[in-house]
């Protein structure tokens, strides 16, 4: 294989990209492709934090909060590390239950600081189980040195990522 089986879904701020993950792996679990990893959703409801987040295990089904309340008025980082290594988890468990595709919410600013779930896009792929992520265009250079600009990168399109998926697996 020439390319690693890695793609990543290019987006801008005005994408919604958690939508598209969300579309993406209802679609593909409707096609019966078993899914692992991670992916984010926004909390509308919570009216003193609207920046609220979750991540959903696609393996495991469980959704556990993303952000950690650090009071009014705090501007520090509200990614909660437990969180995090809750994360790390669900996607290994994936990976060792031999998920057909792991899907991981971003390679952001953790990750572009050898951070965040790294790790566990490289396990991914080193395992040989295809990576879906999605990359913000300011994460480009440090998306492409992590993957020796290997992979392949998407359009924020849900056809766009089905074709991709269809190309890895010609019989489904």
């Amino acid at each position: 294989m020439s390319s690693l089986p890695i793609a990543a879904i290019l987006y801008t701020p005005t994408d919604n990209i958690e939508a598209l993950l969300v579309r993406v792996a209802r679609t593909l679990a409707e096609r019966g492709v078993q899914l692992g990893g991670v992916i984010q959703h926004d909390i509308a409801t919570a009216v003193d934090d609207p920046c609220a987040m979750e991540l959903e295990d696609l393996h495991g089904g469980e959704r556990f909060s993303l952000s950690q309340e650090l009071g009014s008025g705090s501007e520090a980082c509200r990614l909660d590390p437990a969180a995090l290594a809750h994360a790390s988890v669900a996607v290994r468990s994936a990976v060792e239950d031999g998920a057909q595709l792991v899907m991981i919410n971003k390679f952001s600013t953790q990750e572009a600081n050898g951070a965040g779930l790294r790790d566990e896009m490289g396990l991914t792929v080193m395992s040989g189980i295809p990576l879906l992520t999605a990359v913000g265009k300011r994460f480009l250079p440090e998306w492409q040195a992590f993957t020796g600009n290997d992979g392949v990168l998407l359009e924020p399109t849900l056809e766009a990522v089905l074709n991709w998926w269809d190309t890895l697996n010609p019989a489904n």
